[in-house]
């Protein structure tokens, strides 16, 4: 209530907080990829020029076809599409179901030592 007595509009957000709903409305409330796990570096390619709309594509679907005509990272998808990187993901998930794009995972780095070899080195440092 103010003082003159008239009630006070309620603002359950403020202007910083953002988008609340708007990812949970995208994904359709999923929160996980109905395929793949999609590191920030897997590389994301559209395996097609154009896509029509179909059923269950959204113009959020449809932005990252268009965005990944050229080779760009899960990370880069979700910054340029100003997404949270799990909305992505899901997004992604379903682009994948449909092979609309194909999606390359990082390589594992082959040949790095286990924890054992750098305990064995720092215990052999600190013996000198």
């Amino acid at each position: 209530m103010t003082v003159a007595g008239e009630p006070t509009e309620e603002q359950w957000v403020d202007d910083h907080a953002g988008p609340v709903v708007r990812p949970y409305a995208v994904t359709r409330g999923r929160a996980r990829p109905v395929t793949g796990t999609f590191d920030l570096i897997s590389l994301v390619t559209a395996t097609r020029a154009e896509v029509s709309p179909e059923v269950g594509l959204g113009p959020e679907h449809l932005a990252i076809v268009a965005l990944c005509q050229r080779v760009q990272s899960v990370a880069e998808v979700a910054a340029h599409l100003d997404l949270p990187v799990g909305t992505v993901r899901v997004l992604l998930g379903d682009l994948a179901a449909r092979d609309l794009v194909q999606v390359r995972e990082p390589r594992a780095t082959a040949g790095l030592p286990d924890d054992s070899v750098f305990e064995a080195v720092i215990n052999g440092l600190r013996a000198l």
